[in-house]
């Protein structure tokens, strides 16, 4: 008599179906998180190969470099450091923005005002409709502008661009406590920035407040339904938004040069988007893109040597563009073998009766 076929033992008919699908959404949440960022460095690291050999150099070589300039001595790494610090101020705002369905790409005048004009883009959604993309952008070329105009004309050390120096208030650099780091830029506001990242974390993922943010970002006509007040939730998350990008100025103008200059930050709020979006909106990854970004950043000025340092810019470009396309990839991928899996299971459930 032929035995029976055996199958896979079948989960208890009373085990609870959240216990036993927790494990596999869990996994799959890891590796939605996860995957996307992975195949974008993977494609970066092509593309770069490429890019260096048209240069005639060796990749080793200037990956070589590029590491060794900066995490390879106390000095680059302090300079990651610093500027991961700024980055993941302007990242964290623009992800706070997208998180309630807003698109803030004011970082940028944000970060340089120290948070001056930061709640009038969305008194400006709430009140009149004004889109938060058109009224960040131009109140970048406002406050900065502002801002010339005032260090210019009144608070200008001569013959410069700068304030007098800011002594009181001043943050400590690394280089006080761990003298490895002498000469490098980075100081204790990156603690502050971790602070905040978890701070931002818990407000997100653990309030009433953060759900709310997060309905209106995914859908504001449901939770308008369900009593959110949607003018309300993104008036508070514009202005928490500027509020981040603005202690951004703090690691620069307390914590680097003890004053400010015009122009100081040089880009980074617009590269907070860069590492918003890789970062997938969520704190921690912010922290991790803004150190992937502030690598590159001080790596091309290690690399300059051998190949132009505009050719890291293009390496960042590249690792936007493959985490988009990667996303929804591994979306595709987790949702067909969970599909799969699924009917495998309802197959296997079927022989076994």
């Amino acid at each position: 008599m032929t035995a029976p076929a055996q199958t896979a033992p079948a989960a208890p008919a009373d085990t609870p179906v959240s216990v036993r699908d927790h494990a596999p959404r869990r996994w799959e949440a890891v590796v939605e998180a996860v995957l996307p960022p992975v195949v974008a460095l993977l494609v970066a690291l092509v593309v770069g190969d490429l890019l260096i050999l048209s240069f005639g150099q060796s990749p080793a070589a200037v990956y070589r470099l590029l590491l060794e300039g900066t995490w390879g001595n106390p000095y680059g790494i302090g300079q990651v450091l610093y500027k991961a610090t700024t980055l993941t101020f302007t990242g964290l705002a623009v992800a706070v923005g997208i998180r309630a369905g807003l698109f803030n790409i004011g970082a940028e005048g944000q970060l340089a005002a120290g948070g001056f004009a930061a709640a009038v883009p969305g008194v400006l959604r709430a009140r009149f409709g004004a889109h938060e993309v058109i009224t960040t952008i131009m109140l970048n070329f406002v406050v900065l502008a502002l801002l010339g105009w005032i260090v210019s004309a009144r608070l200008h050390v001569p013959e410069s661009l700068h304030t007098p120096e800011i002594r009181s208030g001043a943050v400590p650099r690394l280089s006080d406590i761990f003298p490895v780091f002498h000469g490098s830029a980075a100081n204790l506001t990156l603690l502050l920035a971790l602070l905040v990242a978890a701070g931002v974390g818990w407000y997100l993922f653990r309030t009433k407040r953060g759900y709310e943010l997060r309905a209106v970002g995914l859908q504001p006509d449901a939770a308008e339904y369900g009593g959110v007040e949607v003018g309300s939730v993104r008036w508070r998350a514009l202005t928490l938004s500027g509020a981040l990008a603005g202690l951004g100025g703090v690691n620069f103008v307390l914590g680097y040069k003890h004053y400010y200059e015009d122009g100081f930050a040089a880009g980074s709020g617009f590269l907070g988007i860069a590492v918003a979006l890789v970062g997938r909106n969520n704190p921690f990854g912010v922290v991790v893109a803004a150190l992937l970004f502030a690598t590159l950043s001080q790596g091309g000025l290690a690399v300059n040597a051998l190949v132009p340092k505009q050719m890291v810019e293009v390496l960042q470009a590249v690792v936007i563009l493959a985490v988009a396309t990667a996303v929804p990839a591994v979306k595709l991928a987790l949702r067909s073998g969970a599909h799969d899996r699924k009917r495998a299971m309802s197959t296997g459930s079927g022989v076994g009766r």
